[in-house]
């Protein structure tokens, strides 16, 4: 996942940008980058680590334009933790474009190969949104010869866009001396809304993955940018829009409601907090039916995205709600970060309990979702080292079995504790006496409570159905190899630091 943004206004937007980076920072902390507009011409900065670490001042002020959109990157399958893939990427022909994206193309290498043999273009990174920049590029070129941009132009390129590319995708850009371009895959899985703004001086506009920018930088949100379209806002500020994908089919992703969205976002019609409290009901009736005659004394959030699931599922059955666990806001998030091994040495970092909250206490621990393990097995060892007697798991999300290829960091079997495990296994494994999951029907009616228009979620990591018809067993052999070696490379890297350290020493 990655957040992005992108604005049309009447003054200078570099601030309003950098402020709406700081607000989508939780979809990304590996890089981030603004471009703006002044006429025809870009400026760009971007760098590697978190929104208040890659601007300065002088960064800031070098930002000039009307007009500009902002990338916070979060690594995915096949990319690399590099400044080279920070966001946003660039191309000078034709007209010159920026682009900033949240998702993953399934079909990048063929793609890639087809843009080197085909189009005559070339991409110099690892990033599938270099690719995706590159096939929107060529698409203009096509339906524009004589360089004569109309927003009917920008719609049949984007139409091109959709034949060719498959995956997930979010998209903002910029044409120089023309506008802004937002668009969204033809199931609409990763997240895209846009808002408006009265000014003394005339309308603004801003395209965000969530609301919640929306909110924060005062503009009134208008709705989500619909599976396979379009918008178009020129440099006036006239705005256009068209479905640009024949076959256009809504599946959100549902993972942004279990974990990946803020609480405060509103998502296709769908208040996240909302359906977040629907989860905790459900698996309080599961608990209840499957767990009845087990002595439960306290309910206590893993902090913080499961704590309005574990707050209704213990008003749901009765049971005290405690915060046991207080979270250092100064660590990262844990699912986020790229290696196993920092993973694990930064939990107990990122949260320490409250042993008054477990001392002699049965305690029913509350969970987002639980994918690798890590995190779960140190909490639980941690809720027993301050003194409960018992230790119950519930997981708002069910099993995750199945790699992501969506956009969020999930690619490889191995690392999903519940592939080719039981729930008793799973237990086991964490350390729990007790686990219960969420049922993945439960889960989507958790959601569709919310808004019954939603039908369909894209649940991949859940029931290993892929909506876009293209991932097959060798796709996700070849993912979860080119993963490992990163994996390998990564940890060469860090034996040959600690090398050097104890060489200094």
């Amino acid at each position: 996942m990655c957040g992005i943004l992108g604005i049309v206004a009447k003054s200078p937007v570099n601030q309003i940008l950098y402020d709406g980076l700081l607000v989508l920072q939780h979809r990304g902390q590996d890089a981030a980058g603004i471009a703006t507009s002044e006429g025809s011409v870009f400026h760009m900065h971007k760098g590697s680590g978190l929104v208040r670490d890659v601007f300065r001042t002088r960064n800031m002020r070098a930002l000039l334009g009307n007009m500009g959109i902002g990338h916070v990157r979060y690594p995915t399958a096949g990319s690399f933790e590099s400044s080279a893939e920070a966001q946003p990427f660039y191309v000078n022909s034709p007209f010159g474009i920026v682009l900033g994206h949240n998702g993953n193309l399934t079909n990048s290498e063929q793609l890639k190969d087809d843009l080197f043999r085909q189009d005559l273009r070339h991409v110099n990174t690892n990033s599938d949104s270099e690719v995706l920049l590159n096939v929107l590029a060529h698409e203009l070129q096509e339906f524009s010869p004589n360089y004569d941009l109309s927003p009917e132009t920008v719609f049949s390129a984007i139409s091109g866009v959709h034949r060719r590319c498959r995956g997930a995708y979010a998209v903002v850009a910029m044409i120089a001396g023309y506008g802004l371009l937002a668009f969204r895959d033809p199931y609409g899985i990763r997240p895209l809304v846009f808002g408006r703004k009265e000014t003394e001086t005339g309308v603004e506009y801003l395209v965000a993955s969530e609301s919640v920018a929306l909110d924060t930088l005062g503009f009134s949100l208008v709705r989500d940018i619909a599976p396979g379209e379009a918008i178009f806002i020129d440099t006036e500020g006239n705005f256009y829009s068209k479905i640009c994908a024949p076959k256009a089919a809504h599946y959100p992703c549902i993972f942004e409601y279990v974990y990946l969205a803020r609480p405060d976002s509103v998502i296709d019609g769908i208040s996240v907090y909302e359906s977040r409290l629907r989860m905790g009901e459900n698996l309080a009736d599961k608990i209840a039916k499957t767990m009845g005659n087990i002595d439960i004394d306290v309910v206590i959030p893993i902090p913080d995205s499961s704590r309005p699931s574990a707050l209704q599922l213990a008003n749901r059955l009765g049971l005290d709600f405690r915060e046991g666990f207080v979270k250092n806001r100064y660590i990262g998030r844990t699912f986020i970060m790229p290696g196993q091994a920092m993973r694990k040495k930064s939990v107990r970092q990122k949260l320490n309990a409250i042993g008054v909250e477990f001392r002699g206490k049965s305690v029913m621990l509350v969970d987002d979702s639980i994918v690798r393990g890590t995190t779960s097995r140190e909490i639980v060892q941690m809720a027993r080292e301050a003194g409960a007697v018992k230790v119950y798991f519930a997981s708002a999300a069910p099993p995750v079995r199945f790699p992501n290829v969506y956009g969020i960091d999930m690619p490889t079997r191995g690392e999903l504790i519940a592939t080719g495990r039981t729930d008793e296994e799973i237990a086991r494994e964490i350390g729990a006496d007790r686990l219960i999951y969420q049922d993945l029907e439960s889960l989507k009616k958790s959601v569709r409570q919310v808004n019954p228009a939603i039908c369909n979620f894209e649940s991949s990591c859940f029931d290993g159905h892929y909506i876009t018809g293209d991932v097959t067993a060798h796709y996700l052999a070849n993912i979860e190899s080119m993963r490992n070696n990163q994996h390998t490379e990564s940890t060469s890297t860090q034996l040959d630091l600690n090398l050097v350290g104890a060489e200094e020493r």
